[in-house]
């Protein structure tokens, strides 16, 4: 996927990022979980702002719920964003959306 030249490795190109525009409804809600050593992390994306280059998530760790924006990164693999002490890397693609029963 192409990025632009400019300094900043975070800029994405403009007819990528359009793409993604038109595609990012259908993450709205969805779910992804982290193993983190001992317990799971549940993520569901609330928002993605493309023009910031942002992508804001509801975070479930412990029983605890936060509200989180994290910026959003594009590399060969895809669209990710980095969560923790570690930066552990969560594909955006990686997320599922919940089928209600």
């Amino acid at each position: 996927m192409k990025q632009t030249s400019n300094n900043n490795a975070n800029l994405i190109d403009e007819e990528v990022m359009n793409d993604f525009i038109s595609d990012k409804r259908r993450y709205y809600l969805s779910e992804f979980k982290l193993y983190d050593t001992d317990h799971f992390v549940t993520f569901n994306i609330v928002y993605i702002d493309t023009g910031k280059n942002e992508i804001t998530v509801a975070v479930t760790n412990e029983g605890k719920i936060s509200v989180c924006s994290f910026g959003l990164r594009q590399d060969e693999e895809g669209w990710y964003f980095e969560y923790g002490r570690t930066f552990e890397r969560i594909a955006v693609d990686g997320f599922e959306k919940i089928e209600e029963d």
